[in-house]
């Protein structure tokens, strides 16, 4: 049986707690001006911070 490593901190969680919720307020500005230049920009605010969540979980967890 595999054996289970323990948490020695909880950075990876605060941190993929911290870039899913920008990643969420992000996609207001894609929903609040949809077509134009602040959709864009909430686009890639999201999916730089969706990427950086997963980053972190992977990275510190």
């Amino acid at each position: 049986m595999a054996e289970h490593e323990t948490v020695g901190s909880d950075k990876g969680i605060g941190l993929a707690t911290l870039f899913t919720l920008l990643a969420a307020g992000a996609t207001v500005a894609m929903f609040v001006a949809p077509g134009t230049e602040l959709a864009a920009w909430g686009f890639a605010a999201a999916v730089t911070a969706g990427v950086l969540a997963v980053a972190a979980v992977h990275l510190f967890w």
